[in-house]
């Protein structure tokens, strides 16, 4: 991922981009590694262009502590990744990061800082240099592995992704005004990887032939019944494999599911979503997952507490400013 020798030019500097990127959830149940959902929680990352090759950080909010300060900061490899691309070197950067997104709970927050670093990258090169969105879809895929999450960080609303001829594609799906996403965010953390390392590598014919099934009523109930959210959202492919990594979350999940509400893991987890019909459900969702918590072991030691938020889908995707820096 490091630039070509060829590229000697780098971003003018006195210039910053901003970049407002929303949260996503992956997979909505059955959607596994093609279905994500934009929601109303957004990172903003801005960068300014400097003289030199210098970089220079201020970051703030969510894992900020743990974050490094250097070249090997996530989104100082995407941007590193994207001017190559683009036929240009690095050059010198400030970094400021607002930060909302929690890491690690399956809201999407590596998709955010890959999508709002190349679309940076490519808002400080000179406007004949400059590329699309499909372009920033392209190069976010290719370092996330899978659109899941990148395209709806990159288009807002529902996406659909797939892969063909080696090139991601992706769709959007506007769904009714009635679809609220209410989420549960643990005081945990689950690794990708090690979420992933729990799926077998074949499933069977039955459950794969239903997953189908489920995939595509959840499209019906997305945009024209969200009556039907809860039966389009059960899912047979990786949520039951994936319980012992986060029972806690699984449990939940299941809780909410015989409560008749729309309920999955969101991404790789371990944060719950449900998609309410309406606002009275998302009342209802938020009551049954409060006393959960006041039930549980949220106030013992080493016990689970849960962060409620009742969001919005995000319609708009990634949001792009360039302006002379200061």
């Amino acid at each position: 991922m490091t630039p070509p020798l060829s590229a000697t030019k780098a971003p003018a500097p006195g210039f910053t981009a901003t970049v407002q990127v929303p949260g996503t959830s992956a997979n909505l149940g059955p959607g596994f590694d093609s279905l994500g959902l934009a929601v109303s929680l957004h990172d903003t990352l801005g960068v300014t262009t400097l003289r030199g090759d210098a970089l220079e950080f201020d970051l703030h909010g969510e894992g900020v502590e743990e974050l490094p300060r250097d070249a090997s900061h996530l989104a100082v490899k995407a941007m590193e990744l994207a001017f190559s691309r683009l036929g240009y070197r690095r050059g010198g950067l400030r970094i400021t990061a607002h930060n909302v997104l929690p890491h690690g709970r399956g809201l999407g927050s590596s998709a955010s800082a890959i999508v709002a670093a190349i679309a940076a990258a490519n808002a400080l090169v000179d406007a004949g240099d400059r590329k699309d969105r499909q372009w920033v879809l392209q190069l976010a895929s290719e370092m996330e592995g899978h659109p899941d999450n990148v395209a709806p960080a990159i288009f807002g609303a529902v996406a659909i992704s797939w892969q063909e001829g080696g090139k991601y594609a992706t769709t959007r799906l506007t769904p009714s005004d009635a679809v609220i996403p209410v989420v549960a965010i643990p005081n945990f953390e689950v690794k990708t990887e090690l979420a992933r390392g729990l799926l077998p590598a074949t499933v069977p014919h039955a459950d794969a032939a239903a997953n189908a099934g489920r995939a595509a009523l959840l499209m019906h109930a997305l945009k024209d019944a969200p009556e039907l959210l809860a039966a389009g959202t059960r899912d047979y492919l990786h949520q039951d494999y994936r319980a012992a990594a986060m029972p806690e979350s699984a449990a939940l999940v299941a809780a909410l599911r015989d409560g008749g509400h729309a309920a999955f893991i969101s991404g790789a987890g371990p944060t719950v979503m449900a998609l309410a019909n309406g606002g009275a459900e998302a009342d209802a969702v938020v009551e049954l997952i409060g006393r959960r918590g006041r039930d549980g072991t949220a106030g013992q030691p080493g016990g689970v507490s849960w962060r409620v938020l009742r969001l919005a889908v995000d319609l708009e995707g990634a949001k792009v400013e360039v302006h002379p820096g200061s």
